[in-house]
C-alpha cells in the first residue's frame, strides 16, 4: 500500500518512479522484514535505483502501520513546480 501511494502521488504530478532522486523506507520489524520490504521496493522501482535509506524503527505514526516510504522526485520540467505536496 505504501508503494501504491507513492506511485499514485508521483503520477498525480506527472512524475514516474524514474524521477525519484531519493527514497527513505521505514520498517517496523526484524531484519528479515527489512530485507523483504527492501526487495519489494527495489523490484517495484526497477529499473530505477535512486539512492535510498532503509531504517528499522520500533513504531510508526498510525496504529498497525508497518511501513512508511518517503520519496523525493525531480520533475524534468516546470510541471507543477509551484505546488508542494506531501503524502504518507
Amino acid at each position: 500500500m505504501a508503494l501504491d501511494n507513492l506511485v499514485s502521488v508521483l503520477d498525480r504530478f506527472g512524475a514516474r518512479t524514474a524521477d525519484l532522486v531519493k527514497t527513505t523506507v521505514f520498517v517496523v520489524g526484524n531484519r528479515n522484514d527489512l530485507v523483504a520490504v527492501w526487495d519489494l521496493v527495489a523490484s517495484r522501482l526497477a529499473p530505477s535505483r535512486p539512492p535510498s535509506t532503509l531504517l528499522g524503527v520500533s513504531a510508526l505514526g498510525y496504529e498497525g502501520q508497518l511501513v512508511e516510504i518517503e520519496g523525493i522526485a525531480a520533475l524534468p520540467d516546470s510541471r507543477n513546480s509551484d505546488e508542494v505536496f506531501s503524502n504518507t
